[in-house]
């Protein structure tokens, strides 16, 4: 091929009511094909990265490409179909998550390359990268990009647009097959799926700035809890611990890369200059993790008067002092999500929590958050093994427990759902008999979906009772603790909620709440974990 590969980036919806949220992932790819590193990428996994910005001074554009965001429009499929043909696309990217994209990008995938059986199609993103295996033996997935892509797919691009080999390039899986196919060729029998090993992950702080100019901000531009002009960020990527029911862990494998605090602060004021921003939405897996970026950042827009929230550890906060818990708050900061995930030190130590996690210190960053007035947003994973109902009782105890020390804290409950990652936890899930679905048909059941937003119902560890007795104390939980993440749950309604379900939480009575039930869908009520913030 003498010509550069002409690329169609896809995002598929989000969620069955689409949230426009910025394409960060296909951005991040877009920046790289638009200007990338002169020197070729390594075909061995040491060294990948970049080490100095030198390094990534634009030089020649690897593709040309157009993005279609599928949560921005009423016929996401239509739309890029519509660009495959217009741009006579070689290539089409999707990236994915599971649950409902997942959904969404296996019909519009297999329609896409039933209708151009030449066009080569490459996912990436947390579903594939757990499941490449399962995506590859579809017969409409040629190539996975593994981890974080922007490198990889780059070079990909490059190799597959020159016809050098791509079997040693970090990162990538693909069927054998495809060793002997000639770049534009439809595909030949499917063979086996393999993988290389992952690349490390890239700098961010080494990488082109998201080429804005690509997309609508106004857009995305959405109303949250924080604030009535809220855009999301992504500044670093990663987290160095270990969690055994944490995807981010194969993605990663406890790596750790984070923009500077100076430019991550050049982000928030391109925001407020050029969509007047009032809150910003950070969606690092662990933003917080080193205590002099968070401070610099604090310092930087503490003069822009927004709202911002982000993710972090509860042992790693809890080793910031006061001065950058008060620049903290003074810059904004209105939430932080942490996961709590357990009220036993023993299912902590069990998930590999890592660092200095339990119990007491949960309830030691609730009461020190409650001084600076940010709110803390704990995560419970409930119904472990080896025993799930001795693990819900002591979880839903000590959630209680929480609520007295800080009763601003939102608690955000899930079910445990294993990730294919080993340790203790997954290894006990087998033993019961769990398994994953072995076709990406088999994902896209409605099952499957619920197990991929950790509501399933079909966990052989986790009986109907149980589970009831957990969505019963959710329940009476929600309404006698409203969440402060639905602006329109406010006073009257409040104060309703609470004098129906007082006796519940007084009494521990959960069984049957349908005055509760009925209540909440009188007041539209939000669930944070599905309806977002």
């Amino acid at each position: 091929m003498t010509r550069k590969p002409r690329v169609v980036l896809y995002n598929p919806q989000n969620a069955a009511t689409p949230k426009p949220v910025i394409p960060m992932s296909l951005l991040a790819l877009g920046a790289v094909l638009d200007g990338v590193p002169g020197d070729p990428m390594p075909t061995s996994s040491a060294g990948l990265a970049p080490t100095t910005s030198a390094d990534l001074a634009p030089t020649t554009s690897v593709a040309d490409w157009v993005l279609v965001d599928g949560n921005l429009e009423s016929d996401p499929l239509g739309a890029v179909d519509r660009a495959v043909r217009e741009t006579e696309a070689d290539i089409l990217g999707i990236t994915v998550m599971p649950g409902p994209q997942l959904k969404q990008a296996v019909p519009h995938t297999r329609t896409l390359k039933a209708r151009h059986p030449r066009l080569q199609v490459v996912w990436g993103g947390y579903f594939p990268t757990q499941h490449w295996d399962v995506a590859l033996r579809s017969g409409y997935v040629d190539w996975i990009v593994r981890g974080h892509g922007e490198l990889v797919f780059a070079e990909f691009l490059r190799r597959w647009a020159s016809g050098d080999d791509v079997a040693d390039l970090p990162g990538l899986a693909y069927c054998r097959h495809h060793m002997q196919s000639v770049p534009g060729d439809a595909p030949t029998e499917q063979g086996e799926p393999v993988s290389n090993p992952m690349a490390p992950i890239p700098h961010p702080d080494k990488l082109p700035d998201f080429p804005y100019q690509r997309i609508d901000l106004s857009r995305y531009v959405r109303q949250t809890v924080l604030g009535r002009r809220t855009l999301s960020h992504h500044s670093s990527y990663g987290c160095p611990f270990f969690c055994n029911f944490c995807a981010v862990v194969n993605m990663v494998n406890g790596g750790w890369r984070a923009q500077s605090a100076e430019r991550t602060a050049a982000i928030a004021h391109f925001y407020a200059q050029q969509a007047g921003i009032d809150a910003l939405e950070f969606f690092d897996n662990n933003f917080f993790v080193h205590q002099a970026r968070t401070r610099e950042f604090a310092e930087r827009i503490r003069d822009l008067g927004i709202a911002w929230w982000g993710e972090g550890r509860i042992d790693t906060l809890l080793k910031y002092d006061d001065r950058t818990w008060q620049l903290m708050a003074d810059a904004g900061l209105k939430m932080i999500f942490m996961g709590a995930e357990s009220g036993s030190d023993e299912t902590l130590r069990r998930m590999s929590k890592g660092g200095k996690m339990s119990t007491d210190k949960t309830l030691e960053i609730a009461e020190h958050m409650r001084r600076y007035r940010i709110v803390p947003e704990f995560s419970f994973v409930l119904g472990n093994p080896p025993d799930p109902e001795a693990d819900v009782a002591g979880t839903i105890e000590f959630i209680k427990k929480l609520k007295k020390v800080n009763p601003q804290s939102e608690i955000i409950m899930y079910m445990y759902t294993p990730v294919p990652l080993a340790g203790e936890l997954y290894e006990q899930a087998k033993a019961e008999g769990f398994a994953f679905p072995d076709t990406l048909e088999g994902w896209c059941d409605p099952d499957w979906e619920e197990f991929s937003q950790r509501r399933s119902t079909t966990m052989p560890w986790i009986k109907d009772d149980l589970r009831r007795h957990v969505r019963n104390f959710e329940r009476v939980l929600n309404a006698y603790y409203p969440t402060s993440t639905n602006p329109d749950l406010r006073g009257l309604k409040t104060s309703i909620l609470r004098a129906a379900s007082g006796w519940r939480w007084a009494t521990g009575r959960y069984e049957y709440p349908l005055e509760l039930r009925a209540l909440h869908r009188l007041f539209a009520y939000q669930r944070p974990e599905t309806t977002g913030f």
